[in-house]
């Protein structure tokens, strides 16, 4: 307990002086607005990263070469994190300690959770775009562009049972993750209230790379359809397996999925497969086909929900700066709740609790390519 209460001590003085710091640099400089956040640049979740850090890059370019927000400069300062608590609290101290007004991350769930309480402590704007645990926003401070864990595992779980008419679900996830165990949850909740079975519920732990078990039960059990909650890296083997396997069942999944047919060894071993998205690159709105031209100008890659959610975050700063007509915290948190964002992940506007009001769209995989399920 001692040990507990030395190492929280140490984290609340570290940002403290953080917090100090940030403030003397947006005083003394006044024409540059430092956005901090950090995401997985590295390690098995790089993709997701690397796709916020782009499209965060590609929304504060346009807006600078457009004159910045009532003058001010964006500034960018995103570190890697790679989607762990401990780098996660270290990337929170480094950009604080570098003057960041607000912070656009983190980028998975379990790297939010690390650095929820400290955001709060110094009462600092933060805007997650794809951590969807349920947590992530139960502080006024902090926002987010993605959907909950809980609004796409009922999302799902009613498409499959009352618009795909499966009755026998199986689902594997990992127990260990807090976004797919989330997500998951409230699938199997959801899916028994509407009144599917669950005829099997398999697991299995981060970094695990042998789902033949797992599916074995599965393939057994007389599922309709399977469904995946997790990382594209995951989903990725466990396809690769089940395909192995001569399991040909309907793929489910959530938007952990996006990335997932550049790992696949044929990509058209996903073909029919299903997942929920906030963004699609071949929607023909005009606000996502000039995001998406500017992306592929910009990196020479289509952009995924992921970058998506990182550009649409960095226009939300800008919105709430200029509602605000300040860069104060307090100010800025106090107009979230009054701004309305036409992004390309969707019109929204946000909840006292953080959420975005925006409506889901569903991607399938149609000849080795993510299509917009209209």
């Amino acid at each position: 307990m001692k040990l507990k209460k030395l190492l929280s001590l140490t984290l609340i003085a570290s940002t403290v002086v953080a917090g100090t710091v940030g403030c003397a640099k947006k005083d003394a400089g006044g024409d540059v607005f430092m956005i901090g956040g950090s995401g997985p640049l590295t390690g098995s979740a790089a993709s997701y990263g690397i796709s916020v850090k782009q499209g965060a890059e590609l929304a504060i370019k346009e807006i600078n070469d457009a004159g910045g927000v009532n003058g001010i400069k964006l500034e960018l300062n995103f570190l890697d994190d790679e989607a762990k608590a401990q780098p996660a609290i270290a990337a929170y101290n480094k950009v604080m300690d570098e003057g960041a007004d607000a912070i656009l991350g983190t980028v998975t769930s379990d790297s939010m959770l690390a650095i929820t309480e400290l955001t709060n402590e110094d009462g600092i704007l933060q805007i997650t775009p794809s951590a969807s645990v349920q947590e992530a926003t139960k502080y006024e401070n902090a926002f987010r562009v993605c959907f909950t864990d809980p609004l796409q595992g009922v999302t799902m779980a009613d498409y499959a049972v009352e618009t795909l008419g499966y009755k026998n679900l199986a689902v594997l996830y990992n127990v260990a993750d807090n976004y797919s165990k989330g997500v998951a949850t409230a699938f199997i909740e959801e899916a028994k209230a509407k009144g599917a079975t669950i005829v099997a519920e398999e697991s299995f732990v981060t970094d695990d790379v042998d789902f033949n078990t797992q599916l074995t039960t599965i393939k057994a059990a007389g599922a309709d359809a399977l469904f995946l909650p997790v990382y594209y890296q995951d989903a990725a083997y466990i396809i690769n397996q089940a395909n192995q396997q001569g399991i040909t069942l309907p793929l489910l999944g959530s938007d952990g999925w996006d990335g997932v047919l550049g790992q696949l060894e044929d990509a058209s071993l996903a073909n029919g497969g299903i997942f929920l998205s906030p963004f699609a690159a071949n929607d023909p709105a005009e606000n996502v086909q000039k995001f998406v031209k500017a992306y592929q100008e910009e990196f020479d890659a289509v952009p995924d929900q992921f970058a998506a959610d990182g550009y649409d975050g960095v226009y939300i700063i800008k919105a709430a700066i200029e509602k605000a007509g300040s860069t104060d915290s307090a100010k800025l948190i106090a107009a979230m709740t009054e701004i309305e964002v036409d992004g390309v992940t969707g019109k929204m506007t946000f909840t006292p609790e953080g959420e975005p009001n925006k409506s889901a769209k569903l991607i399938e995989i149609v000849n080795g390519e993510y299509q917009l399920k209209q």
